[in-house]
């Protein structure tokens, strides 16, 4: 299939903000590239075990292996932090599946990220189409879209994603050079790690987590995500709100 330069820049643009990220803009474009006609349809989820979760509170893999292949700055101010997964405390995950019994399960909160809605309410409000929603369901941000209105964090109900007020640059401890460093002034998030799913790997904090997380394809009934689905009693942030989330937790 012939990609065109526009297309090229919208699928991959945020790749050419870092050096050496040639790479990451060829998985970019490849795995976001339209199904073809007779083409099985994918459509990626996760399922975060908050049992398993709170048998190690202290546990932050998950989140130092996604912040550390993405280039996540660590800035210690909270209102200026930027975060792809981070943990929260259960009573604000799931305000509504509270019991004097949830109490226990609650240590050391739950990991929380984009829910990759199906209706993501984020989509429609950015005025220069920098997010978008892919075939598979992922929700992407182009960089070099995004001219930092925010409306697409004001639309979110999940606090996904994170404004740079600053250069995140200087804050990066180490630099992973295979992806792109992001700039003042542009909003980013959790992209489910496109770039790996292009390599037939699974998302770096699903690798990390030695089993609390799970990541496959929710339209396939033989797919791992399915089959804890099925077997086990999953909850969903917000279903309320018809935003369709493509994360699910066992608890």
């Amino acid at each position: 299939m012939k990609i065109t330069r526009k297309e090229l820049l919208r699928l991959g643009g945020a790749a050419l903000l870092g050096a050496g990220a040639g790479k990451a803009v060829g998985a970019l474009a490849a795995a976001a590239a339209p199904a073809s006609a007779g083409e099985k349809t994918v459509r990626w989820g996760m399922v975060v075990d908050a049992r398993a979760c709170a048998e190690h509170p202290d546990c932050t893999e998950c989140q130092r292996a996604c912040h550390q292949a993405h280039n996540v700055p660590d800035i210690p101010e909270p209102r200026q932090a930027v975060k792809w997964i981070w943990k929260e405390p259960r009573q604000q995950v799931f305000p509504l599946h509270q019991t004097e019994y949830a109490q226990a399960a609650a240590a050391g909160g739950l990991p929380v990220l984009c829910m990759h809605c199906a209706q993501p309410p984020c989509v429609p409000v950015c005025p220069t189409q920098a997010t978008w929603k892919r075939q598979d369901g992922i929700v992407m941000m182009d960089y070099h879209r995004c001219i930092g209105c925010r409306f697409c964090m004001a639309a979110c109900p999940f606090g996904a994603r994170s404004f740079n007020y600053r250069d995140p640059r200087p804050a990066l401890k180490q630099t992973n050079k295979q992806f792109p460093t992001r700039m003042k002034g542009v909003v980013e998030k959790c992209s489910f790690c496109v770039e790996r799913l292009a390599e037939g790997k699974l998302p770096a904090c699903v690798e990390a987590s030695e089993g609390k997380l799970a990541f496959g394809d929710l339209f396939d009934e033989k797919s791992n995500v399915r089959e804890l689905i099925k077997t086990h009693y999953t909850i969903r942030r917000k279903v309320n709100l018809g935003t369709e989330p493509a994360v699910y937790y066992i608890v």
